[in-house]
């Protein structure tokens, strides 16, 4: 068989095993796996809550929890990943908690693994969180977070819309629990002292982060000291004004089953709020956002696990990309399904938290998952753009032209002052609050970053602008030029790492019209040529993300992120080259006989160092897409790519 027949039977094989995962209303939505923390949390919120046992459901999660143990005895962020303090922790008491026996070799090797390495005093916040409201540790172990912060205005150095959107919604139901201090029920009595040095409930405030500055950690917690001090004097009535204010905020952001922020750990916090302030079980917004909690579940034959969200959007948006990229005739007309069934998910009549900043704008993106009107994405709404806008200059169709439009005026008014783009708010720069206490995962803000200033570069690009024609490209692509590191690559903030930012900024540079032998995009190719794995493929591990970063690491292949790489040399005008002959070659050898490819790693990120992702659709739709572009570029005389990713 020729090779080009084999590229085609590969990308045939491919369109038919992706288009098997369309659901009955024309859209996909693939799993979404996190760490342990997820589903170890989900089993002991149930017991926090006093819920009835669900034997059967806690038997697949345990058998989850122990096939992800790691060889280290503990459990870690990604597949195959280090020893996880907070992981391991959550991972132990939640098996504990189903019923595994502490003297179990599983459990010995992990409470060994904690001790050794200090134990439990080193969880993190969060964990710390969990911990206090079980009694196990006090709340002297946590950081004072006052309900009163509700009230304070916008100049003051700390306000919710000086955080990102999702410490915002998950900080706020749990300043009612800080305020509260409730106790879970926990009919088991189920502890954990076994996993601490010392006296769990002597335990103080956690230690410095490393990503943490000592000058402005000490002043932090300094006030924090001041705060624990008069917290028990503020005036009952500001504290019962400031607990209303929360449960408004979170009431005004429900999302239905989708719920607060339409993410585990807001919901979560969200039906724990309404249990301490006495609400029933019955109580409408307790109740559904409950139900939407168990819509996150993914229940298999043996094993049971918790998603942190879901990501329809994302998943259908990229999937239409990857079909049209396809050219099949039997790909154009669900991807058209799927492009009118995001239609009507753009969000036209709400203006969300980044209003604040910008309260002229008139809203006009796409959130991540099903509903999360508060909270549409620039990097969900630009793709999905760029999706639209392909099939309107395939079909000659004007169908989605209002859509677009709405779009592309909301992400050029939400571009920061510095040319990027960030994922949900404008101007979110207020590094300082990375330093308090509550912030040891370093996650509190949402700043421009490369790959999304890239994919809205690349939609801009693809809608006409140039950087000559628009001050938006313009200043994106400086911001671009300016972002790139000394080894040629860019950061990437929402994929494993530098692979997945290259891919975004070459696919925009070459969209806007940069010349392919311009400096910038020759260091690029460069270093995505010299990472290349000796197998032909690419990949890279969650490790990337240290703080004191010299330089790539090599790490086992994957499909996904060898498509990103594929997609950006061919962005860059390297189709021809041995590195990309080389690439598709792995790509067609490893691909299983459904059609798909296996794909064990995490390839995403949550937030750096501290919570990872692994979208189970990247291996069905990446390496589709990577295939289909080879094939079209080879078959073209131009070989340029005309769209923006």
């Amino acid at each position: 068989m020729r090779d080009g027949d084999t590229l085609d039977a590969s990308i045939a094989a491919a369109t038919n095993a992706l288009l098997s995962y369309r659901q009955a209303d024309g859209h996909w939505v693939f799993e979404l796996e996190a760490d342990c923390t997820i589903p170890a949390e989900y089993v002991l919120l149930r017991h926090y809550l006093g819920e009835p046992v669900d034997v059967a459901l806690e038997a697949k999660i345990a058998n989850y929890l122990r096939r992800v143990q790691g060889a280290h005895g503990g459990w870690p962020l990604v597949h195959d990943g280090e020893f996880d303090m907070s992981a391991s922790v959550k991972g132990y008491f939640a098996l504990k908690m189903i019923g595994d026996d502490i003297d179990a070799p599983h459990m010995a090797r992990a409470r060994e693994a904690i001790r050794s390495r200090g134990g439990a005093i080193h969880s993190n916040v969060f964990t710390r969180f969990l911990l206090s409201m079980f009694g196990i540790t006090t709340w002297r172990s946590v950081p004072v977070l006052p309900v009163e912060i509700m009230l304070l205005p916008m100049w003051f150095p700390f306000h919710l819309n000086k955080i990102s959107y999702w410490a915002r919604t998950t900080i706020v139901p749990l300043m009612v629990l800080a305020a509260l201090k409730p106790c879970a029920v926990n009919r088991l009595e189920i502890g954990l002292d076994e996993l601490f040095l010392q006296d769990p409930k002597s335990i103080k405030m956690p230690a410095k982060a490393p990503h943490q500055g000592w000058a402005l950690f000490k002043l932090f917690a300094g006030i924090d000291a001041v705060l624990r001090t008069i917290e028990p004097w503020f005036p009952k009535r500001l504290r019962q004004h400031a607990i209303k204010q929360a449960v408004a905020f979170v009431e005004e952001r429900l999302n239905g089953e989708d719920g607060l922020g339409a993410i585990y750990p807001p919901m979560a916090n969200t039906v724990m709020m309404y249990k301490v302030l006495g609400f029933p079980e019955d109580h409408p917004p307790r109740a559904i956002t409950r139900r939407g909690i168990d819509k996150l579940l993914v229940i298999g034959d043996d094993e049971a696990y918790c998603q942190p969200c879901v990501s329809p959007v994302w998943d259908t948006a990229l999937t239409c990309h990857a079909l049209l990229e396809s050219g099949d005739e039997q790909a154009r007309v669900p991807a058209r399904n799927g492009l009118d069934w995001l239609l009507p998910k753009q969000v036209l009549d709400l203006k969300g938290d980044w209003a604040v900043k910008r309260p002229q704008l008139r809203p006009g993106g796409w959130a991540f998952q099903y509903n999360n009107a508060h909270y549409p994405d620039l990097d969900d709404t630009a793709v999905v753009v760029m999706a639209m806008d392909r099939w309107r200059r395939a079909a000659g169709s004007r169908d989605y032209d209002e859509a677009i439009a709405r779009a592309r005026e909301w992400i050029e008014g939400m571009q920061s002052d510095d040319g990027g783009w960030a994922a949900f708010d404008v101007n979110n720069l207020e590094y300082y609050l990375n330093n308090i206490p509550f912030s040891d995962h370093g996650a509190m803000l949402d700043p421009p970053t490369e790959d999304v200033t890239a994919r809205c570069v690349s939609m801009l690009a693809q809608l006409g602008e140039t950087v000559a024609s628009s001050k938006a490209v313009a200043d994106g692509v400086a911001y671009l030029r300016r972002t790139q590191l000394p080894d040629g690559s860019w950061y990437g903030r929402w994929g494993l790492n530098y692979i997945y930012g290259t891919w975004s900024v070459l696919c925009a540079l070459n969209a806007a019209g940069l010349d392919h032998q311009d400096p910038v995009i020759r260091r690029a190719v460069a270093w995505l040529t010299s990472i290349q794995n000796p197998d032909g493929g690419w990949g890279e591990g969650a490790e990337s993300y240290r703080l004191d970063y010299k330089g790539y690491v090599q790490a086992p292949t994957t499909a996904s992120q060898s498509s990103w790489a594929l997609l950006a040399l061919m962005a860059a005008g390297e189709v021809d080259s041995a590195a990309v002959a080389r690439g598709v070659q792995y790509l067609k050898s490893t691909q299983t006989g459904k059609g798909l490819w296996d794909e064990q790693r995490y390839t995403a990120t949550g937030f750096p160092r501290v919570f990872y992702l692994r979208y189970h659709g990247y291996a069905k739709f990446f390496p589709l897409w990577a295939l289909a572009r080879y094939r079209n570029l080879r078959s073209t005389n131009s070989k340029v790519v005309g769209v923006g990713m």
